[in-house]
């Protein structure tokens, strides 16, 4: 197991990550014991026992940034700080109880001298609960500019880079420094955490590997991440060569939360093809589950603060702001947009189906504008400068081809637009149209409604009736975020200029009365579900995602970044060859059940007939008097009748137990059974083996098997259970049953089960007068569960007079019946080594497994 020691951390990662001076450590620890401050980060369990409970609730918000204005005075050396009242990060807090004490962890926009930062830190923390990270600038720019803006920007937002003149291509430096900035984040969230009792919420896709370094030094910290970007599908994402690190990163979380289900989807699609990981809904919330441990996903796109945009809307700047507007453009109807200056929003393209309407319909000229307010671009290079480029070029035209002398069809307002603005805007806009090609959530469509529907004092100086219907019209992109929300918009597809003209001629010519229904729809979706309502239900769900941490065991394996937490139940735990062994030999009539695929013979190897050293070791066991053995497996028996054939006494249970025989030369027995089902199921399995490529049929004597291992994983799983629903429908009156396995449909007979034939060996074993004082049961897939919970009935039952040793044992770690597991076949192997040598006759080749049994001791 890995050392679980903090503080090499950042050396987890692979490649050479840039050197990363120690952080200053000004802030004052979490108390340990009352009066006493612990300082480093001492020892670690991996649990934290040692951290007491705080007194009050507290939640940890990490995000790029803090939600501050900072401003250094040169000549009086002195900082100036104030709040972000604009701050998602600062909103939010209006979803918690007033108890709850909220702590930022984050960079400021602005640089601070290593001299002053242990000053500033100190001075954050006691004014503002703000934690300040302090990445050095050499690490920031590559960071935040380079690896996050000009690779995973980008990426996210379906742009691959194919050739450099589009797009930079992947730079391990960059990456590399994501990884470090990731580490002072997470040295910064130490300080201050609790782990034991407070909440982590990690924000965005600028630290998706936190969860990492974060769960590697607290194995039960209560994580939760929410992406504010697109989340791309399986085929864009599959081209970033760290995704694997990025995705088990995200997987270190409790719970994961996405705007929408397309980006959701994406992300469980990636799981699963990538991590082979599949999901499931429990009780309505989707659930993967990762080494024991279920990761929670959350659908729930961001809300706006309905106070701060009603404030902002009852400003005397504003009422002013929206006459002077008012009355600028009276008698036309205004389109407003409002974006980005960049490559995805789509700005270019709303202007050409604006020229397009224009073009289209002479009788709007003169009386329809598009006002067009361009906020400052977040990053800067040659993408932004085109983007910027065709924006002006493409008004320009339309206003010379179509404008006139009182007249200009396109008004670009290119500069920084104070808040008081763009809501007199709002007020006016008949029309809001959002154009992007790609985007996370995007709140202009939420702000535009609120302010549509105006206020007393709005109302007044724009010479509105205060009890006048209210009316707004929404024409989105179908690719953002709050599409999906926004039910009475008109959704487009960017691209497609025709149809997006189409769409702004139906708003601007819609009946009111059907823009007052669309409005008052929209308007009470956006004033309930508004930024408290989301983080007040993130926050529950993650509450949720963590109540059971403290009722598994927790241990970590793996090294760098694919570092992860096991959780198991407390009672399992791995399964011990020498306590094994003890056992064995001190037992007389033994009873000992193996499955085939993936116990004895690796799930993954091609050669599905046992190895020489398998058979050597099954006959060794099977060749003690004081032992019966089965293998009890799913197979067919002429398969296994021929593989086994070397094993003399060997007891086999093909398919499931249908056929049963208790060694070589008896004779096969079959369970009595009605298969007049299966003319049924076989053309059935037929059409979806004919439209799921890479899927085949497994005639059985008993049963049929639907294989889907070698299909697409997205397409083979939907189809199996599709093919599920479909088979349960028509054999709702045969004495049939389907399950679905390990990348398998079968249907069999009822009451055929690996139980079954544990409960029959075993009863045969008492009613001989030989009850077993040891039994060992080993198996690795769902229909092994049915043996393990046979076994432990039937040792149970008032014919067993003393209690027997007993063994039951999955393959794998993860959750089961059985109280034990082994990691693999090798573990089985070297568990049926220790027995074999303990056993009466010795196998051949004695001393050979003497010495690889003793290796494992």
């Amino acid at each position: 197991m890995p050392s679980r020691s903090c503080a090499n951390l950042l050396d987890m990662a692979s490649g050479d990550i840039l050197d990363i001076p120690q952080t200053p450590r000004a802030l004052p620890r979490v108390m340990t014991v009352p009066g006493i401050i612990a300082d480093g980060y001492g020892s670690n369990d991996g649990d934290s026992d040692s951290m007491s409970s705080s007194c009050r609730e507290r939640k940890i918000v990490v995000a790029n940034m803090l939600p501050l204005h900072a401003r250094r005075d040169t000549a009086a050396k002195k900082w100036f700080f104030s709040l972000d009242e604009d701050s998602l990060l600062l909103q939010l807090k209006d979803g918690f109880s007033p108890e709850t004490e909220v702590v930022y962890v984050g960079s400021l926009k602005v640089d601070v001298e290593p001299s002053e930062q242990e000053e500033v830190a100190q001075r954050l923390l006691e004014e503002f609960k703000c934690v300040p990270t302090f990445v050095p600038h050499d690490i920031q720019e590559k960071f935040y500019h380079g690896f996050c803006k000009q690779q995973l920007w980008p990426l996210f937002h379906y742009m691959l880079p194919m050739c450099p003149d589009h797009g930079d291509r992947f730079d391990r430096q960059l990456w590399q420094a994501y990884v470090s900035a990731n580490k002072i984040f997470a040295d910064k969230v130490m300080e201050v955490v609790n782990p034991e009792d407070d909440y982590i919420w990690i924000q965005d896709y600028h630290l998706m590997v936190l969860p990492t370094f974060l769960r590697k030094r607290y194995h039960r910290v209560k994580l939760g991440f929410f992406l504010h970007s697109p989340f791309p599908s399986s085929e864009i994402y599959r081209t970033l060569p760290v995704r694997d690190e990025i995705l088990k990163g995200l997987l270190n979380c409790d719970l994961i939360g996405f705007h929408t289900f397309d980006y959701a989807r994406h992300f469980l699609s990636c799981c699963s093809r990538m991590l082979g990981l599949d999901y499931e809904s429990k009780r309505g919330h989707i659930g993967l589950d990762y080494f024991g441990r279920t990761v929670y996903i959350k659908i729930l796109p961001v809300g706006i603060h309905m106070g701060r945009l009603e404030s902002v809307m009852n400003l005397s700047s504003t009422f002013d702001k929206a006459k002077e507007v008012q009355e600028q453009f009276k008698g036309k109807k205004v389109i407003l947009g409002v974006d980005d200056m960049d490559i995805f929003k789509g700005i270019s393209l709303k202007l050409l189906a604006f020229e397009y309407l224009l073009q289209q319909d002479q009788d709007l000229q003169g009386k329809l504008v598009l006002v067009q307010i361009v906020n400052p671009a977040r990053s800067s290079g040659k993408d932004v400068q085109e983007a910027r480029k065709e924006t002006y070029s493409t008004a320009e035209r339309i206003n010379q081809i179509y404008g006139r002398s009182n007249y200009e069809p396109v008004v670009l307002i290119d500069r920084p637009v104070p808040r008081y603005e763009k809501t007199a805007y709002y007020a006016v806009a008949e029309c809001c149209l959002v154009n992007a090609v790609r985007d996370g959530m995007n709140l202009v469509p939420y702000k535009y409604i609120v302010c549509r529907q105006g206020s007393p004092g709005m109302d007044e100086a724009m010479g509105i009736k205060t009890d006048s219907p209210r009316t707004s019209m929404l024409v989105v992109s179908e690719f953002i975020g709050c599409s999906p929300s926004l039910s009475g918009a008109i959704r487009v597809n960017p691209w497609d200029i025709e149809a997006v003209a189409e769409a702004l001629n139906v708003a601007i010519t819609m009946s009111d009365s059907e823009k007052q229904l669309r409005h008052e729809k929209h308007y009470r979706y956006v004033s309930s579900h508004d930024v408290a309502y989301w983080a007040r239900s993130f926050m529950q769900d993650l509450e949720r995602a963590c109540k059971d941490h403290y009722s598994k065991r927790c241990w970590g394996i793996g090294l760098g970044l694919g570092f992860r937490v096991i959780a198991l139940s407390p009672s399992f735990r791995k399964l011990s060859i020498d306590h094994m062994v003890s056992s064995y030999r001190r037992t007389q009539r033994r009873a000992i059940f193996l499955d085939y695929d993936g116990t004895v013979v690796p799930q993954s190897s091609l050669i599905k007939a046992p190895s020489a050293e398998v058979l050597t070791l099954l006959n060794a066991l099977s060749s003690d008097p004081k032992n019966t053995v089965y293998i009890v497996s799913g197979r067919g028996r002429m398969s296994l009748s021929e593989w086994l054939s070397p094993c003399e006494r060997l007891g086999i249970a093909a398919e499931h137990g249908y056929f049963i025989r208790g060694s070589k030369t008896a004779d096969w027995e079959c369970l009595a059974s009605d298969l007049e089902w299966k003319p049924i199921v076989e053309p059935v399995m037929k059409l979806y083996t004919e439209a799921t490529d890479g899927s085949y049929i497994e005639p059985k004597e008993s049963a049929l098997v639907w294989h889907h291992h070698d299909a697409d994983p997205d397409f083979g799983s939907c189809q199996a259970k599709e093919l599920l629903d479909h088979l349960e429908t028509v054999l709702a009156n045969e004495p049939a049953v389907v399950k679905r396995g390990q990348h398998i449909v079968e249907v069999k007979p009822q009451g055929v089960t690996k139980g079954l034939v544990a409960q029959k060996v075993l009863s045969m074993m008492v009613d001989s007068g030989k009850p077993p004082d040891f039994v060992m049961c080993i198996g690795d897939d769902r229909s092994d569960e049915d043996m393990f919970e046979s076994i432990l009935s039937s040792v149970s039952s008032p014919s067993v007079t003393a209690a027997p040793d007993i063994f039951a044992c999955t393959v794998g770690q993860k959750p089961s019946k059985a109280k034990y597991y082994l990691d693999d076949t090798a573990d089985v192997l070297r568990l049926l080594r220790g027995l074999a040598n303990a056993s009466c006759p010795k196998p051949r080749h004695t001393a050979q497994f003497q010495v690889a049994f003793d290796s494992v001791l």
